[in-house]
């Protein structure tokens, strides 16, 4: 079915309240897009199955547009995808001009006036009426329940629902907006967790541990209740973006009100059709149904996850799905997920410049940070501070460690206030000169994202803390003393200076290796024994070549040594930090290893170790061949 995205008057919405015909959706959001030359329409019939991710992975890793899919095979509805695949269209999404625009709209809000008489009250109005849209509005009737599907009617396969990578276990929802209420306190949740489709009428429904909807399903186990769910496909895009940020637990706030607050109106809601839960009047579809407490969990997977990898089998609860309410003429929204970069890297730079302002008011010291796509979040912190007291570094990077979902960070950087976080050369280079393997490194344990397959644990493991600012006295020990002894001033000399490039040695099972300028030794190695990666470790560091080198990294044979992205993908995913990385004595005064290879049985890691993810050579064939039919621009084949 052709689809077209047309203005209000032309589409046969003519019943809505008038009051909800101007409020943002997705479908105006592509309109805008689609004017701006952002957004592609592909007429040609493409197929649900890995077709379309392939298609859409090769755009978005190019800063390609967004594409309508008007034909998906098997589907009357329309997908569209990828309508936040860059930094300036997700800018774009939230109603701003650029995202660190969303740090200045959180600091004006939070930067209330408490003194200063009637002009210092006066001044907070303006403040406190951006406030006032954070409560949703609820409406009689919206787009969302034109048409209403129940019973037998109810067929999810109707939908394009994408099975976006090989070994996945089955089709996936990728971009729903869950729905649950509290069943103690009425406290309401709306939360993005994939769902797979098991049949029909039946998903799963990804809530991990720490997930806020696990919680209201054990509450209404205890009281031996269904939990009612609601889920929405599509609405503003502020809304969708809400869904994946990490509120802190504020009374009254909730994704939509942070949705309102960034739009700057308050959320249209209106109650479901059978469900009591409040739903967005503007979505494309609305899912609504049930979880019983007291139904055996299915078996959940493979997914091609966000880390890149696979995540592996395992049970997690049902959702049954009793009713299908959507538009007259629904679009139906998707992402995909997997190697870096992927959309959602916009979505975690949108978070961490509307959450700095928070951050800041915490830790004062912290000027500024980022989680680069290659740490797909959690794995990789840069925080730059205003560094005025020795051990700062270790208490920013501890205080970071205390909020909020920024619990699961796996290794902290801490550079000086004038770098630039999202720099990502110059952040390592930092590292190479004003960090010490051993004296400025630091490891402790934690809570970490129970998709971290290399933990030491399920959902427990490791953590690093680099220091890599400037040294104080007190922070380099006796050879700082004696400078000051012998009246030397100006600042310290860099803990090391790369040498000559050296000629690289050969062992065991090294397939690639490059050398960089700034003292990094990336290493692809096929493992085929116990030990092996620590053996290479311990053989590099007594070797001469070491002396140029300051960090050793051993990634998989997968790994492209020419792309520091890849490394540092790799490597972070596949390491415990407490068990995989050590500083090893040298003749230039220490390495820091970076074990990065799969981990064995023999070696104690008992769990299943995961694949990459990777599209199979004979669907890339077949994209390629049909690119011109897409009517796609050739660059971003």
């Amino acid at each position: 079915m052709a689809l077209s995205i047309t203005p209000g008057p032309d589409r046969p919405n003519s019943d809505r309240p008038s009051s909800d015909r101007h409020s943002p959706d997705l479908q105006s959001f592509a309109r805008l897009l689609e004017e701006r030359g952002e957004l592609v329409r592909v007429s040609f019939p493409v197929d649900r199955e890995l077709e379309i991710t392939e298609i859409a992975d090769r755009l978005v890793k190019k800063g390609g547009p967004a594409v309508l899919f008007e034909n998906v095979k098997g589907s009357p509805f329309p997908l569209l995808i990828g309508v936040m695949g860059t930094r300036e269209r997700t800018a774009l999404a939230l109603g701003v001009s650029d995202l660190d625009d969303l740090a200045k709209k959180v600091r004006h809000l939070i930067d209330l006036k408490g003194s200063g008489g009637l002009g210092g009250l006066l001044g907070n109005v303006g403040k406190l009426r951006d406030a006032m849209n954070l409560p949703p509005r609820r409406v009689r009737s919206g787009p969302a329940q034109e048409v209403v599907w129940t019973g037998d009617e109810v067929d999810l396969s109707k939908l394009p629902i994408l099975k976006c990578w090989p070994l996945d276990g089955g089709p996936f929802v990728t971009l729903p907006l869950v729905i649950t209420r509290d069943p103690e306190t009425g406290e309401r949740n709306l939360g993005m967790y994939r769902m797979q489709v098991m049949g029909r009428n039946v998903t799963g429904m990804h809530w991990q541990r720490h997930k806020t909807g696990t919680r209201h399903l054990e509450k209404a186990r205890r009281l031996g209740q269904k939990l009612e769910v609601a889920v929405a496909l599509g609405g503003d895009p502020a809304l969708i973006y809400a869904a994946t940020a990490p509120l802190p637990p504020i009374p009254g706030l909730d994704e939509f009100a942070l949705a309102g607050y960034l739009r700057g109106q308050r959320y249209p809601v209106m109650k479901g059709v059978t469900v009591d839960l409040d739903v967005p009047a503007n979505a494309e579809f609305i899912l609504e149904g049930y979880v019983d407490p007291q139904e055996d969990w299915a078996v959940e997977g493979p997914f091609g996850d966000h880390t890149g990898f696979y995540t592996l089998p395992d049970l997690y609860p049902r959702f049954h799905v009793t009713a299908m309410t959507m538009r007259r003429d629904p679009v139906y929204p998707a992402t995909i997920v997997g190697r870096p970069p992927m959309e959602d890297a916009y979505l975690i730079e949108a978070s961490e410049r509307l959450f700095l302002p928070a951050a800041q008011m915490i830790l004062p010291e912290i000027v500024d940070y980022h989680m680069p796509p290659a740490g797909v979040a959690h794995n990789l912190v840069v925080v730059s501070i205003k560094k005025t007291f020795p051990g700062q570094a270790y208490k920013v990077a501890q205080g970071l460690l205390g909020l909020g979902q920024m619990m699961f960070a796996k290794v902290i950087v801490v550079v000086d206030e004038a770098v630039k976080v999202n720099d990502f050369g110059a952040v390592w280079r930092e590292v190479t000169a004003k960090a010490a393997p051993g004296r400025d490194t630091l490891t402790t344990r934690g809570p970490v994202d129970v998709l971290d397959h290399s933990s030491r644990g399920w959902g427990y493991g490791g953590k690093l803390i680099i220091d890599a600012t400037t040294k104080l006295p007190e922070e380099i020990g006796s050879a700082a003393s004696s400078r000051e002894e012998q009246g030397q001033e100006g600042p310290l000399e860099p803990v090391f200076v790369p040498h000559a490039a050296a000629d690289l040695p050969g062992f065991e099972g090294v397939l690639a290796q490059r050398q960089t300028p700034d003292g990094y030794w990336y290493v692809a190695l096929h493992k085929t024994r116990p030990g092996q990666a620590q053996a290479l470790a311990e053989a590099f560091a007594a070797h001469p070549a070491a002396r140029s080198i300051r960090h050793l990294l051993i990634a998989d044979e997968q790994t492209d040594v020419a792309d520091a992205q890849d490394v540092w993908w790799t490597i972070l995913n596949n390491i415990d930090p407490e068990r995989d990385v050590r500083p090893l004595p040298t003749v230039s005064g220490g390495l820091l290893t970076w074990d990065g290879s799969r981990k064995l049985p023999e070696e104690g890691f008992v769990r299943e170790w995961p694949p990459k993810i990777e599209m199979t050579p004979e669907v890339q064939r077949r994209v390629d061949a049909r690119w011109h039919l897409y009517g796609l621009p050739e660059r971003y084949r």
